[in-house]
């Protein structure tokens, strides 16, 4: 049960929760490959690479992979999914522009600024995220939502990747709130969802697309809908 007079803070996760990253993420690859002089379509090698970086982003979840493999193993293995010859320094140099170009384009979800205008008198606003330190703060910043949070806790500096309950419990603990009056909003059932309520917090997942049945969790399809709970 969530009850909104027992909540002082909302945290949230960032990439694909408030920053769409599909979308970025795509316009970065639409400029990089182009500037690279790479020759294959946009379309074609995002079908490809979409889910080899969901895949090789469980492993680095799971601590299986470092940063620098993610970072070239997801690109290398869509060269070779595609039968592309790209020579490994020409993939180590998309690797670096790719995490540098990433947060020149910052699409949020259409919703986003509206709940957190929302929010934010209300409530005190953290990010808990995986995603790089030098990058997630760029993103904050260029998409002009930075100023609405107290805490950003991301795994590098926690350590630890969600859904391990230390990146939780580090966020909490900068936050100065306990776990039963704190909620977190995430995309993700098994990081976001499953680790947060290992410590004892309370819980959204945002499923725009779906897909997600029989969940121990309050389930949204737009960031709207939180203002039906708090």
């Amino acid at each position: 049960m969530l009850k909104k007079e027992e909540i002082t803070d909302v945290f949230f996760d960032l990439d694909h929760t408030l920053w769409d990253f599909e979308r970025n993420s795509g316009l970065t690859y639409e400029k990089i490959l182009k500037t690279n002089a790479i020759d294959v379509g946009l379309e074609q090698f995002l079908e490809v690479y979409v889910p080899n970086n969901l895949k090789l982003w469980e492993l680095y979840r799971e601590d299986k992979i470092t940063k620098e493999a993610l970072r070239f193993e997801r690109l290398k293995t869509t060269f070779d999914m595609l039968k592309i010859a790209i020579p490994e320094a020409v993939i180590l140099k998309l690797s670096d522009d790719y995490i540098t170009h990433l947060p020149d384009f910052n699409h949020l979800f259409s919703d986003a600024v509206d709940i957190l205008e929302y929010l934010h008198p209300k409530y005190n606003l953290h990010i808990i995220t995986n995603g790089f330190a030098e990058v997630q703060q760029k993103k904050l910043q260029n998409s002009g939502i930075d100023y609405f949070f107290q805490v950003v806790m991301n795994s590098e500096t926690a350590g630890v990747k969600k859904p391990n309950p230390l990146i939780f419990e580090k966020a909490l603990k900068q936050a100065r709130v306990k776990p039963e009056n704190a909620l977190m909003v995430g995309d993700s059932y098994e990081a976001d969802i499953l680790g947060a309520k290992k410590v004892g917090m309370k819980t959204i997942l945002y499923t725009p697309n779906g897909g997600y049945l029989n969940v121990k969790t309050h389930i949204i399809n737009e960031l709207e809908e939180i203002k039906s709970y708090l």
